[in-house]
């Protein structure tokens, strides 16, 4: 057994440093260093494979010429958020890293994938939760199988199964439960059952043999993952693991852990609101840009195909302080509410509070409104707030905003079937967004009337002309360059 000793690693970003220290000299956080005996296996053999069947090859440098390339196959899900948060599919042999907040939904999202993979064999393993609490959510996440014969429950020592129900006409896949957290007797169940996917709730639980410090901790972690990553490019199979949350709302474990996998994914949202996100932070197999949103439901999780409709309200009457902007999250274009209260200060200092929204252009689109425009601004109360419960950066929605505010301050409802995509500028001009004709082929397919954009996104040329042709719109589009001539629309 190779000798043993110690190192100290910081659990903010695991950093590695053979004596105690105070401060972190790569994150510069204070006392986050803590003693790890580590213990150095054969880094020879794999480890999740036996020492006499390994063989170890030796790879040859070739030029970027020779190397033959053909398009990545993918798995498809009968899940289409899921499908596209990945890039199109699950990739052969990837490893994905799935993030969120406790009690958001990791485990029921990844359950409800693993029972619903069709002409797949899929291991589910747990290291947080028993089989028996498992079966208790299958069975609230699909009906009951149809009894049948043959089960194949008693085939493998330590793994349950669980027969799903075809999709759409195919064949169900198989869903087989291992309740483990040594990564050795995890991948003997892997060789004798040879599954097509993993699933592994979650990373800070497992613990290696060839690592003497407890689960969770940096090298564990480390270790772990590196077992994973190289089970699934050696096998080409699809390895998907949930981790941790620290307080501020970073993935927990060193900063390595998301370097090392293929794809990292977050699965946000407020657990008072029935609506997730799951958003994409890193992809090596497509665009690091896209978000699918689902509901919980009592049977789990429904999958949202038009956002649109669920993020605006359906009033019978106009309200002032409301708006409807035109955002883009990834590939994929959506109206969102928009929101503003302003009312008069109670107290000295002004409240300035928006929710879903960064304060910081919050207060530089009332200092522009109040600059400008001539609003008295600096007295009122401005609250923001982003329906639905969903955190929006685009800054397309500025105009929006800034018509909600002054709606709100003038107490001036705007009118009925009104959409709003522009920047603002500081001086008080409507910049050009990206890709503005998705945003008004959104609003005209949700029957919005009128839609407001900058003059600048109009082509400046001849070739321009010919791709984009605004005159294929039915929707009213209004032609404007700067916030006074809104309101001038708007308000009179």
């Amino acid at each position: 057994m190779a000798k043993s000793k110690i190192a100290y690693f910081c659990q903010s970003c695991g950093f590695e440093s053979p004596k105690w220290l105070g401060k972190c000299p790569s994150c510069q956080q204070w006392n986050t260093f803590v003693e790890e005996v580590i213990e150095k296996g054969n880094a020879s053999v794999p480890a999740w494979k036996p020492a006499s069947t390994s063989q170890q090859r030796a790879n040859k440098p070739v030029q970027v010429t020779d190397i033959t390339y053909s398009e990545e196959h993918r798995v498809p899900t009968p899940d289409k958020e899921f499908n596209r948060v990945l890039g199109g599919g699950i990739v052969p042999g990837s490893l994905v890293l799935i993030g969120g907040e406790p009690g958001i939904g990791k485990s029921t999202l990844m359950l409800q994938l693993a029972l619903n993979m069709p002409h797949q064999k899929v291991l589910y393993v747990s290291g947080e939760e028993s089989d028996r609490q498992i079966k208790m959510r299958a069975e609230r996440l699909m009906p009951p199988p149809p009894p049948k014969g043959g089960a194949n429950s008693g085939n493998y020592t330590g793994l349950s199964s669980i027969e799903a129900p075809p999709l759409g006409g195919g064949g169900g896949g198989t869903c087989y439960i291992l309740t483990e957290t040594s990564t050795q007797n995890i991948f003997k169940q892997i060789e004798s059952l040879e599954p097509d996917l993993v699933v592994i709730d979650s990373i800070q639980t497992l613990h290696s043999a060839h690592i003497e410090s407890t689960p969770g901790s940096v090298s564990q972690v480390r270790e772990c993952t590196a077992e994973l990553l190289r089970f699934a490019k050696e096998t080409s199979t699809p390895v998907f693991l949930i981790g941790h949350i620290t307080k501020d709302g970073m993935i927990a474990g060193p900063k390595i852990l998301e370097h090392m996998v293929d794809t990292v994914l977050q699965f946000e949202g407020d657990r008072h609101h029935v609506y997730r996100i799951l958003r994409t932070i890193k992809n090596r197999f497509g665009s690091a840009s896209e978000l699918g949103i689902y509901e919980m439901m009592g049977e789990g999780l429904r999958e949202v195909s038009n956002p649109s409709e669920i993020l605006l309200s359906h009033r019978e009457t106009p309200l002032s302080g409301i708006t409807i902007s035109a955002t883009l999250e990834g590939m994929r274009p959506m109206l969102i509410e928009t929101q503003a209260l302003v009312s008069a200060s109670a107290y000295g200092t002004p409240q300035r509070t928006a929710t879903g929204f960064d304060t910081k252009r919050m207060s530089m689109l009332l200092a522009v409104l109040e600059k400008r425009c001539g609003f008295r601004l600096g007295a009122k109360d401005v609250f923001l707030n982003i329906t639905g419960g969903i955190r929006v950066e685009d800054p397309a929605i500025d105009l929006g905003l800034a018509a909600a505010i002054i709606s709100s301050h003038e107490d001036m409802p705007i009118p009925f079937k009104t959409c709003f995509a522009g920047e603002l500028g500081l001086s008080g001009e409507i910049r050009a967004v990206n890709r503005v004709e998705q945003r008004i082929a959104e609003a005209q397919k949700l029957g919005f009337n009128q839609i407001f954009i900058s003059k600048y996104n109009l082509p400046a040329s001849g070739q321009d002309k010919k791709r984009m042709d605004l005159s294929r719109y039915d929707i009213d589009i209004k032609i404007v360059s700067s916030i006074e001539e809104v309101f001038g629309l708007l308000f009179g």
